[in-house]
């Protein structure tokens, strides 16, 4: 192992011995570079703070609030799907209904039904 000394103080053990840091070399560059790594870091806990990162891990580390939001999401989707049905199928008889005066559509949807009856039978 080498030693690394960094700004003069105590020597830093690590590294393989092709790997000699002396920062009196290169003031500058590891300043900025150090800089050019705090903002990354900044941006990179700015976009984990966005996405809500630990909030999704609380979740999904309770099975109890997992299992009460997945019930939850269910509820919604199988009441939105029900309410969607209705209003769309009550919009196609509406519809529908508009066309049974039709001279053309009238007689076709009669002559279904006539069909339908006969089958029955």
């Amino acid at each position: 192992m080498s030693k690394v000394t960094i700004n003069g103080n105590t020597p830093v053990t690590g590294g393989t011995p092709a790997q000699q840091y002396d920062t009196s070399e290169h003031p500058f560059e590891l300043r900025h570079e150090v800089k050019r790594l705090n903002t990354r870091l900044d941006q990179i806990a700015d976009s984990l703070e966005r996405a809500q990162i630990k909030d999704i891990i609380e979740n999904y580390s309770s099975p109890k609030k997992r299992i009460i939001t997945n019930f939850t999401a269910g509820m919604a989707r199988g009441l939105g799907l029900t309410v969607g049905t209705f209003v769309v199928l009550g919009l196609l008889a509406f519809i529908l209904s508009q066309f049974v005066n039709m001279p053309i559509v009238g007689q076709y949807i009669a002559d279904l039904l006539g069909y339908i009856e006969d089958y029955k039978k």
